[in-house]
């Protein structure tokens, strides 16, 4: 998918797709799925990584309306992914089968290890 179509499919309002849109347009890199999977598996997988993540002490920005939104639709989705030039963020994109609507979107900072791995 290229930039400009992946930035066009940002034009939301919500706090996760303008930090995602800021984030792309500031050089990130990103990748987004060919194929799509059932929702059912995105939203089982992503609901436990949730869970995880706040027993970890972090609350993921949208992923509980993420998951909520990915399972009510009920279709196949694809994912992507958009990494913070500086490693600090990244946001988690739920697109429709065809990847031409954006469904859902979460982001999180990346712990610093993550930042600043180990030579």
């Amino acid at each position: 998918m290229e930039r400009h179509v992946l930035e066009s499919l940002l034009a939301g309002d919500d706090e996760p797709s303008v930090i995602a849109l800021a984030t792309l347009r500031s050089g990130a890199t990103y990748w987004v799925a060919e194929r799509a999977q059932p929702a059912g598996r995105h939203a089982g997988v992503y609901k436990h990584r949730l869970q995880r993540m706040r027993m970890h002490g972090l609350e993921p920005l949208g992923l509980e309306r993420a998951v909520q939104l990915i399972r009510e639709q009920g279709r196949p989705v694809r994912t992507g992914l958009i990494d913070a030039a500086d490693r600090t963020w990244t946001t988690l994109l739920f697109l429709n089968e065809d990847g031409s609507a954006l469904v859902a979107c979460a982001g999180w900072p990346l712990p610093l290890l993550a930042r600043n791995p180990p030579p």
